[in-house]
């Protein structure tokens, strides 16, 4: 649906930019950032830990009140809920739970792809243009980088081409190796669709 336009570090599928840069996705001023959560909601580390740490209180009470209302017993995995974005430059936070690594036999491929296609979901319900997304499950939980690349890189085409709401994706890696392995795969995603490369 449309032709793929690349320049540097991001493409252009329609009408929606997807970008990749290396940085920290607290500072990103983003209609709304996606928080890998865990599943209680109650904060962590990596990512969850310094959202919640950067975003304030305003952050943990919506989450306290969504386990409430709607996931007493916590945040199923591929699920996404959204909040404030409390103290941070961003609007709203979008958490997901991604998976634990295993192997890659346990249908992790695709809670993952759940986490990123529930979290675009929820943005275009909440009318949200721009979305900036971390590298889901590829810290703490042990999900190889390259692997969950495909997956993320994947599942913010399928979307983006199937949906015109969005404005711009974000990818926001923690590391040059980071950002490096998912500008590749965003290549070699792409060059099935022979995408048209401009300076």
């Amino acid at each position: 649906m449309g032709e793929v336009v690349m320049v540097k570090n991001e493409f252009r599928i329609g009408a929606a930019i997807v970008r990749f840069i290396r940085g920290d996705i607290t500072e990103m001023a983003a209609d709304a950032i996606v928080n890998a959560a865990n599943n209680t909601l109650m904060g962590g580390g990596g990512v969850d830990g310094a959202i919640h740490l950067k975003g304030g209180q305003k952050i943990l009470e919506e989450c306290k009140r969504i386990r409430v209302e709607q996931w007493p017993n916590g945040l199923p995995t591929g699920k996404a809920v959204i909040t404030t974005g409390g103290n941070l430059k961003a609007k709203h936070v979008i958490h997901t739970v991604g998976p634990v690594w295993h192997g890659g036999s346990v249908g992790e491929a695709g809670l993952l792809a759940e986490a990123y296609t529930n979290s675009f979901k929820v943005a275009v319900k909440n009318k949200l243009r721009t979305i900036a997304f971390p590298s889901i499950s590829t810290g703490a939980y042990g999900y190889p980088v390259k692997e969950a690349s495909h997956v993320a890189v994947r599942a913010a085409k399928d979307f983006v081409e199937a949906e015109d709401n969005l404005d711009e994706v974000i990818f926001v890696l923690f590391s040059d190796r980071d950002l490096s392995a998912y500008l590749e795969t965003a290549e070699e995603e792409l060059r099935q669709k022979k995408p048209t490369f401009v300076d």
